[in-house]
């Protein structure tokens, strides 16, 4: 626990504000990150120095620590971009003095990438800036290795503290690329996310009906022309209609209206096969698309349907009530048009209203 709390501080400590008003926190708090990743790692280098003797190695990465602790310090007072700038001049002055004295091989200068990659997520702007900063990198890595062919190493080192200073480079460059694409994709994966959300959301507002939460005549309209295009199967399309529901809605009032449409909505969804594409296709009227079904089938299906919904029982305050529903069923005779085709469900949806209504017209 106090472990926990310990680290729950420290971070609390790192993403503590510079004081400034309008300066960007997480420019601050990745500066920090990094700074401690460069204390850290002069730390394990100095114990590296102090196995093997090295007394200038060892001046010098205590000098590299006191350094960016100062910067660490300093940056709770600079303003974000003063502590972004201060950091980069001391990263540049340790890889060039590091290289100079114990050479190329040790692989300090590959740290010119982890600068490379702040810069360009650190500033939205300045596009110029950023490209002359790369090639100022650019060129001192250059220099660095000229100067390592033709100079040398200053101080020689054993095979061994080569080799653990080499591997404690390549994790404190791992660890700092990570830690910035950590903290500058986190936002931009969180807004990508928001976005797409969104999108959702609004296709479905688009597409669904508020009230009853079936596909609305738009939604509708795309789907039947693309699976009257596309499916081999036998399709059959039902329009449907509640009867008589001007009178409920006279009587009982439009919220009890609403509840009528939302719980045969409900019923729609649970007796029909799954595969059963529902719509609300205007007011009291729905549209029914069996893509899987021929109109024997079909038949069948709505019967059941229809005499599940009239068994509903609806509170209509001063007393109950049901309702029933009359179907116009086609088949898809695969050449005729979405036009006729809907044309022909209303005509026989209109026939059974006017021979009794609650029946299935086919």
């Amino acid at each position: 626990m106090a472990k926990t709390n310990f680290f729950s501080f420290l971070y609390q400590k790192i993403c503590k504000d510079t004081g400034e008003q309008n300066e960007s926190t997480k420019l601050v708090i990745v500066v920090r990150m990094l700074t401690l990743t460069m204390i850290a790692y002069s730390l394990a280098n100095c114990i590296f120095f102090v196995l093997a003797s090295d007394t200038t190695g060892m001046i010098f990465c205590q000098l590299s620590m006191i350094a960016f602790l100062g910067l660490f310090a300093a940056s709770y007072y600079w303003r974000s971009f003063v502590s972004y700038c201060v950091f980069n001049l001391c990263s540049l002055v340790w890889v060039i003095l590091y290289v100079r004295m114990y050479g190329w091989n040790v692989g300090v200068q590959t740290y010119l990438f982890v600068l490379i990659v702040f810069c360009f997520f650190a500033r939205s702007r300045h596009e110029g800036t950023k490209v002359l900063y790369v090639v100022v990198l650019l060129a001192l890595r250059m220099y660095l290795y000229f100067y390592c062919q033709n100079e040398g190493a200053q101080i020689t080192m054993t095979s061994e503290l080569n080799f653990a200073l080499q591997l404690c480079n390549t994790v404190a460059i791992f660890l700092s690329l990570s830690l910035l694409a950590y903290f500058f994709s986190a936002d931009t994966q969180a807004l990508e996310w928001k976005l797409i959300e969104y999108n959702t959301k609004l296709k479905e507002q688009a597409s669904i009906d508020p009230l009853t939460g079936l596909h609305n005549r738009r939604s509708t309209m795309e789907y039947l022309d693309g699976v009257l295009k596309t499916s081999e199967n036998q399709i059959s399309i039902c329009l449907c209609d509640i009867d008589f529901f001007k009178r409920v809605n006279d009587t009982y009032g439009h919220d009890v209206g609403d509840v009528v449409l939302t719980k045969i909505a409900e019923t729609f969804r649970s007796q029909l096969p799954a595969d059963t594409f529902v719509s609300r296709w205007g007011g009291e009227e729905f549209l029914l698309i069996f893509p899987s079904l021929n109109g024997d089938e079909a038949h069948f299906e709505l019967e059941t349907l229809r005499q599940k919904i009239k068994a509903i029982v609806f509170d209509g305050g001063s007393e109950n009530f049901s309702v029933s529903l009359t179907f116009g069923l086609i088949e898809y005779d695969f050449h005729s048009d979405l036009t006729a085709l809907l044309k022909e469900a209303d005509e026989k949806l209109y026939y059974g209203k006017e021979n009794g209504r609650d029946r299935i017209v086919f």
